[in-house]
Parts: structure tokens; sequence; C-alpha cells
């Protein structure tokens, strides 16, 4: 099914979260995550080749700093994989693709940019300005 819609968009034009769109997004989720796992085990792989004792100090500590950032950057990936297999699950219970606060539809716009959003544009202002006023405080 995907070879045939290698060209396809979503388009305002059709029904909202339609089958079409559905499986769109489902396999851009799928994709990305791939790419993801792909990194990590590249990673993984890295870490385990650069895991030797430096004899210089300054070497161990640049090594130390590399292999710091890039375990944070892992960490992050992780926390994005659990965000597309939510995505996905909502794909699979119908709600993907509306907005947690609001119910209404998350603009296609936002959902190709950001397609693990859970929110609207507007609902996710709303909520970005409230953090604003609470971090302040």
């Amino acid at each position: 099914m995907l070879a045939k819609n290698k060209n396809y968009r979503p388009s305002d034009k059709e029904p909202f979260m339609n089958e079409r769109q559905r499986e769109y997004f489902r396999a851009k989720l799928l994709a990305w995550r791939e790419d993801i796992l792909k990194e990590a085990k590249e990673t993984l792989q890295h870490l385990q080749e650069e895991n030797q004792n430096h004899p210089d100090l300054a070497d161990r500590a640049s090594s130390e700093t590399d292999r710091a950032i890039e375990l944070r950057a892992r960490d992050r990936q992780r926390k994005l994989i659990a965000k597309i297999d939510e995505a996905l699950g909502r794909i699979d219970d119908g709600t993907y693709g509306y907005c947690e606060e609001t119910g209404e539809p998350i603009s296609l716009r936002r959902l190709e940019a950001r397609p693990i959003a859970t929110l609207s544009v507007e609902a996710q202002e709303r909520h970005e300005r409230r953090e604003r006023v609470y971090r302040d405080d």
C-alpha cells in the first residue's frame, strides 16, 4: 500500500483522519522510529568500540564528555520512541490527530511537522503561556 502512496500528502480537501491519512501517518511514525533505533544501535557500537583506556588525561576527559553527550541524546530518543508508540496507539484507537484538550482536529501541517503532537497549535500555545507564568513565579 505504501509503494503506491509514495507521493501522497494528506490534504484538507479530504475527510480528516480518513484511512489513507491514518496509514500515511502510521508509516511516517514507523519510519521515524526505525531511524531512531538504527541510530541507537550505531551509538551503542560506537560506545563499545570507544570503551578503551586513554592514557592521556585530556583524551580520557574528552572521551567521557562525548560519552555523556551521546547517552543524553539516547535518553531523549528513548523518550521520543515512547511518544511515537503512544501516537501509534492513538492511530489504532481512533484518537490520533485530535487535540487532547479540545477534541478539535490538529492541523495537518502541524502533524506533518510534529507527528507526535497531542495538542492543537492554540492549545499548545495556551499550555506554554501557563508554563511561563508558573515558571516566573
